[in-house]
């Protein structure tokens, strides 16, 4: 059994860590809400933006003069996987799950002789991938001194990604993120950012299929909306990022405090139980020493 000034020393050290974990819980929940918000208010711009370009890409089906960025070269050997992860920790599984789901991916396209090259965003995706896919990582993004994530870290990492679709680096280009349900629930998705993904869901049938009048043609606008989709893309995929870190930070730090206070009372009552015990031991050698004399 641990002495007395262990298990006091026990509680101090755990109390500590139990105001530390209070505060990022507070910390966490003050900035969830604008990371929210900013979340949110990208969604309805980039999912307008792509309803854009599916109604566009219409005008180019079976057409070989369709843009490279749309349709793609025509091959599918070359990947690049764009991981988006936090650049701290403390946040439960927030990116184990974004990372395990795109390496399944990559061990899946390797097996079948694909070739996959890696853009890590955070700190801690390097972390988890470097060790084992060190060779196949291109690019890594720190922005951990970035305040703010916007539109210029956005927009930095799509000029890389078009730069290497002109060098040929690549067919296929894949963004992993978690989307931002609730406090108890980001979920880890990808989406094909090139070629852009055509395919409609049923619930948005009908407004991809309303007519539209372009001005000037249609090749010349998607010239100038595809790239700028991806960086919007990728914007999106930070800015869910970050509201999902703060959610899984808070939802974490919540239950760290709460072990804590419970593991607070557990060594207090075995302390209680020690130090009872200690002072009935020593009055039993107090007494015995009395009655021997």
């Amino acid at each position: 059994m641990a002495s007395l000034k262990e298990l006091r020393n026990r509680i101090s050290s755990v109390t500590s860590t139990q105001k530390i974990t209070r505060a990022m819980q507070m910390v966490a929940a003050s900035k969830l809400r604008k990371a929210q918000e900013n979340a949110e208010v990208a969604r309805p711009y980039s999912d307008k933006l792509s309803d854009i370009l599916k109604n566009l890409s219409k005008s180019f089906s079976g057409q070989d003069n369709a843009p490279e960025l749309l349709v793609g070269n025509g091959n599918d050997q070359k990947y690049l996987f764009i991981i988006a992860t936090s650049e701290r920790g403390l946040c439960g599984g927030f990116n184990a799950s974004i990372v395990k789901k795109a390496k399944e991916n990559i061990l899946q396209l390797k097996s079948e002789g694909k070739e996959v090259k890696l853009i890590i965003i955070g700190k801690k995706g390097r972390e988890l991938l470097y060790r084992e896919f060190k060779d196949d990582i291109l690019e890594i993004y720190d922005f951990s001194e970035v305040k703010d994530i916007g539109f210029y870290e956005a927009e930095k990492i799509s000029i890389k990604v078009l730069e290497l679709f002109s060098e040929k680096a690549f067919d296929i280009c894949k963004l992993y993120f978690a989307r931002f349900e609730s406090v108890l629930s980001q979920v880890p998705i990808s989406q094909k950012l090139i070629p852009f993904d055509i395919e409609d869901d049923e619930s948005d049938d009908e407004e991809v299929n309303i007519c539209y009048e372009y001005e000037p043609d249609e090749e010349d606008i998607l010239k100038e909306l595809l790239p700028k989709n991806l960086s919007v893309q990728i914007l999106r995929a930070l800015l869910e990022n970050v509201a999902s870190e703060f959610g899984a930070r808070l939802t974490a730090m919540d239950n760290a405090t709460r072990n804590a206070s419970e593991m607070i009372d557990d060594l207090t009552i075995t302390y209680n139980r020690s130090r009872q015990a200690s002072i009935t031991s020593e009055l039993i050698e107090i007494i015995s020493g009395a009655e021997a004399l």
